[in-house]
């Protein structure tokens, strides 16, 4: 539906929006939420089962989220507001692009993910929040000259292309080279890149290549253009889940890139690749939450009406067990969500970086739990529906194969697991230094 509605079914929607109080929404992210459903009910979700079934999401609809600004919340708060506004682009939706933050993010990844499918919405959504932002932050003047007007207004596409058929969560140890060419004015790339999301529709890639010797510090960005660019060769990859994602295998043999498309210097690769995960991860769990929401909602307005034993599925202990356990799990971890995008609004970059890098990834891995946690419930009370992809369990049936779609990208679950424990100790062990220096003081 388009409107929120006056009685919500019990975890359909989150607690502000079933009447409670909240500390982090303000009236004016209220005003925003109601445009921002309207918005994306009317030019997407109502279409987002028919479109995953066909495997596309019809290009028009990424052209209307451009022309209304639409696609640029994916980007990490605050936006580039220069640079919006040197493009005409003053306000999304009603609000102010200057006035834009992280609570705002939240909100809209949470309505456009509201058809509990994560291909549709990610077919649109994945050169602004993950392909355009190392630009922003880390390219040159000239660069973001060069990329940025065609990108921001959705002319040109982009994707972001790190994985490749040995190396995905295992960054460091990504083989694509690029190496220069004998006048120095081209890197020449070959390699591939594989279970890149959007890649088949993009016109460049945020690329992860190796300039130097083995390891992190050997890492670059480049922007590298795929569209029939010489040497380029993409193919749509068949995966289970995230159908209409457009995942894609791109093979890069001999490709010519002018040097002047590095982003950052030589050797920062690591660095940047890192930073942009920060972001990717936390929009990531809160699209991946709201699927759970979505799952589990389905299953509970399922068991109030579906009869067995002489009685409702609600009317079955056991029923409203395992609604319980899953409810338990899901609003604690969008109350989680929620503090992190608050604690971002009111962090500097590099403060969210050091203190929320950690606490991200694990945030990122728990909610595909929660998701898994939540589909695998809805399944098994919609019983042999929950297994058909017709009828009234096919929405329950599609989450759940998109499963591995929210535990294996941004970071697998236990590579993230690993990466959150071993951040928090090395936060700890340099505040105990700084203590400890200051009372030798």
């Amino acid at each position: 539906m388009a409107e929120n509605s006056p009685n919500p079914v019990p975890f359909s929607e989150p607690p502000y929006l079933r009447g409670l109080p909240s500390p982090y929404i303000t009236p004016a992210h209220r005003e925003f939420q109601k445009r921002c459903r309207k918005f994306a009910w009317e030019n997407l979700i109502q279409h987002a089962m028919e479109w995953e079934k066909a495997g596309t999401v019809p290009e028009h609809v990424f052209d209307t989220f451009c022309k209304h600004n639409m696609l640029l919340p994916n980007m990490p708060a605050p936006l580039p507001v220069d640079w919006l506004k040197r493009l005409g682009i003053n306000d999304i939706l009603g609000v102010k692009v200057e006035d834009w933050d992280y609570i705002y993010t939240g909100i809209y990844c949470d309505e456009l993910a509201r058809s509990g499918l994560s291909g549709p919405g990610g077919s649109l959504n994945a050169g602004f929040a993950f392909g355009i932002p190392p630009i922003v932050k880390f390219g040159s003047k000239e660069l973001q000259e060069r990329f940025l007007p065609d990108l921001l207004t959705g002319k040109k596409r982009a994707c972001i292309a790190i994985t490749e058929p040995e190396a995905g969560s295992d960054v460091a140890n990504i083989v694509t080279t690029a190496t220069k060419s004998a006048d120095g004015k081209h890197y020449i790339i070959n390699g591939s890149k594989k279970w890149i999301t959007n890649g088949i529709w993009s016109d460049y890639a945020t690329m992860a290549v190796r300039t130097g010797g083995p390891g992190p510090t050997g890492l670059s960005v480049l922007v590298v253009p795929l569209k029939n660019h010489p040497g380029v060769t993409m193919r749509r990859l068949k995966v289970s889940g995230q159908i209409t994602g457009g995942t894609t295998y791109i093979e890069l043999d001999d490709v010519k890139v002018p040097v002047s498309n590095l982003i950052g210097k030589e050797g920062q690769g690591m660095r940047i690749i890192m930073t942009n995960f920060n972001h990717e991860r936390l929009v990531i769990s809160v699209g991946v939450t709201r699927a759970a929401r979505v799952a589990l909602s389905a299953a509970f307005s399922y068991c109030l009406k579906r009869e067995a034993f002489g009685k409702t599925l609600m009317d079955q202990p056991v029923v409203r067990h395992r609604l319980a356990k899953a409810g338990a799990e899901l609003e604690t971890m969008w109350a989680w969500v929620e503090q992190i995008l608050y604690q971002l609004c009111h962090l500097s970059k590099e403060e969210s970086d050091i203190q929320l890098g950690g606490l991200t990834a694990l945030a990122k891995a728990k909610s595909a739990m929660v998701l898994n946690e939540c589909a695998q419930v809805a399944v098994l009370l919609f019983g042999g529906n929950g297994f058909t992809q017709t009828g009234q369990g096919e929405l329950v049936e599609a989450i759940l194969r998109d499963v591995p779609g929210a535990r294996i990208p941004g970071g697998s679950e236990d590579v993230l697991l690993d990466l959150s424990v071993r951040q928090l100790v090395k936060i700890y062990q340099a505040q105990e230094k700084k203590l400890s220096q200051s009372s030798k003081i």
